[in-house]
């Protein structure tokens, strides 16, 4: 129930393109808070591009954090605490404070990544809790399809 009242809440929109971007980095979860993960998903972007609220929210942190651009959004109403999201590296657009409508845009990509290729790192936490930003995204319906061979892939059964 709570996940389907968060997704009714949010806009749901990716925060770089229309289309939807090439993933490069799938989010995985550390096993511990000082362990090695990835605490987001790597984005394709090019350096220069828009990078666009998700959802609506005020932008909480717009500024350098270890030598690279970072913008965070918080996301209310979505419980306590509130969703955070996150976006690096990145040219703020907009002051923290600034309250904005899904799709606005709030920065642009910056160069120099830890990606192979330009990508925008798109986090998403609860307190201190890292989460999977993809929950935030419209994804298509799974969709079944037959097997090749013109029988819808039905096969008999044999030992």
């Amino acid at each position: 129930m709570y996940l389907t009242t968060l997704l009714l809440v949010l806009g749901l929109l990716w925060p770089v393109g229309p289309p939807p971007p090439e993933i490069l980095r799938g989010w995985r979860p550390p096993p511990g808070p000082y362990a090695a993960g990835h605490r987001g998903v790597d984005l394709a972007a090019a350096p220069g591009a828009p990078v666009l609220a998700p959802a609506a929210g005020t932008i909480a942190f717009a500024g350098p954090v270890g030598g690279r651009g970072v913008v965070t959004l918080a996301l209310p109403p979505t419980g306590g605490p509130p969703l955070r999201t996150t976006f690096t590296p990145v040219t703020p657009l907009l002051p923290a404070g600034t309250r904005v409508r899904a799709g606005t845009p709030i920065a642009r990509v910056a160069a120099g990544t830890h990606c192979a290729r330009t990508c925008l790192h798109w986090g998403l936490l609860r307190g201190g809790t890292y989460l999977n930003p993809l929950l935030l995204t419209r994804r298509a319906p799974s969709r079944l399809l037959p097997l090749p061979g013109g029988d819808g892939g039905v096969r008999p059964w044999r030992r």
